[in-house]
C-alpha cells in the first residue's frame, strides 16, 4: 500500500477533485494550515472518501512550521504498517500520469526519489543557503514575505555575518549540510529513519527550528549523511516546476501553455497550479492520462 501525504493551505476545490482521484489507488493524509477553515461540507467530504487528515501548525514561509507539518503527517501515516511508500506532495500539485501506473511504478520499489545538493555549493538571490542553517532566524513570528521580512531578513544576514555567528559550532552540528526540495517520495523504512533521527538528535532539530527554509534540509541532510541509503537515493523526484515567474507567482502557476513541455518529460506530478489559471491545463492532463 501507498500513501499521499499532502500539505495543503488553499485551493480546497482543487484538493477535492485531486484527492478524490487518487484515493481510488492510494491511502491519502493531509495537513491543513491551520489558517485555512474546513466548512461541514469539507470534512462531510473527506470522512466520504476515507481521506486521514490534521490541522496542527499555523505554517509561515520560511519557517520549521513546513517541516513540522511533513513530520506530523509521517507520524499520522505510519501507524497504519501495511503502507510501504510515500509521496510527498502539496495541495498545489496535480498529477501528471495516469494514477494506476503511477502506483504500480512505485510498487515493492525500495528507492529514494529526491532532490539534494550540498548547501555549502549553492547561492540563492545571492545568498550562500548554508546560511540558511548556520544563523538564526525566526520566520514562525515574522512574516518572511512581507517588505518588512525582506529588510529583516537582510538585517539579520548582515548583523550574524559580522558577529561571525556559528550555530553549527554551538549546537555540535557535525553533518554536512545538504538542501532539496521538500516534495520527495520515500520508502517507508527511510521515513522512519529521519523521524528515528530528528528523535534522538535534539541539537539537530534546534538548528531546523531556529534556521530558515529548513523544510528544505532535514530529509536531505539525514539521508544523505547515513551510507545505507548511498546506492538507493535517486537525484530527482518526477515533478515538474517551473522555475520563473507566471501569474504572480515564483514558482509559476501553470497553465496549458506548459502542457507540452510536459509531456515531454518523465513526470508523476505537476506544481503549482490554481483553479484560476489551470483549469484548462488540468482538464487536458486528465484526459490525456484518462484519470
Amino acid at each position: 500500500m501507498q500513501a499521499i501525504l499532502l500539505l495543503a493551505h488553499k485551493e480546497m476545490p482543487l484538493i477535492k477533485e485531486l484527492t478524490q482521484k487518487l484515493s481510488k489507488s492510494f491511502e491519502i493524509y493531509i495537513h491543513f494550515d491551520t489558517k485555512m477553515q474546513l466548512s461541514a461540507a469539507d470534512e462531510a467530504f473527506l470522512k466520504e472518501y476515507k481521506i486521514h487528515y490534521i490541522s496542527e501548525v499555523k505554517v509561515n514561509w520560511g519557517s520549521w512550521s513546513i517541516g513540522e507539518a511533513t513530520v506530523r503527517l509521517m507520524r499520522l501515516a505510519l501507524k497504519n504498517p501495511a503502507i510501504s511508500y510515500f509521496h510527498i506532495i502539496s495541495g498545489q500539485d496535480w498529477v501528471a500520469a495516469n494514477i494506476e501506473e503511477l502506483y504500480r511504478h512505485f510498487e515493492n520499489d525500495s528507492k529514494i526519489y529526491m532532490v539534494y545538493e550540498k548547501a555549502a555549493e549553492v547561492k540563492k538571490n545571492g545568498e550562500p543557503i548554508i546560511w540558511w542553517q548556520k544563523y538564526y532566524f525566526n520566520y514562525d513570528r515574522i512574516n518572511r514575505r512581507s517588505t518588512f521580512g525582506k529588510i529583516y531578513h537582510r538585517l539579520l544576514i548582515s548583523m550574524q555575518t559580522l558577529l561571525r555567528v556559528d550555530k553549527f559550532k554551538r549546537l555540535g552540528i557535525k553533518e554536512e549540510i545538504y538542501a532539496g526540495a521538500n516534495w520527495a517520495d520515500l520508502p517507508r523504512d527511510t521515513v522512519e529513519y529521519c523521524l528515528e533521527y530528528l528523535d534522538s538528535h535534539p541539537k539537530f532539530l534546534q538548528m531546523l527550528k531556529t534556521g530558515c527554509f529548513s523544510d528544505e534540509f532535514w530529509m536531505q541532510t539525514i539521508i544523505c549523511n547515513e551510507p545505507c541509503f548511498k546506492e538507493r537515493l535517486i537525484n530527482g523526484n518526477y515533478r515538474y516546476i517551473k522555475w520563473e515567474e507566471k501569474h504572480g507567482s515564483y514558482p509559476a502557476i501553470l497553465d496549458e501553455e506548459n502542457l507540452a513541455e510536459i509531456q515531454q518529460g518523465d513526470y508523476f506530478f505537476i506544481r503549482k497550479v490554481e483553479a484560476k489559471h489551470s483549469s484548462e491545463l488540468l482538464r487536458q492532463l486528465d484526459r490525456i492520462n484518462k484519470n
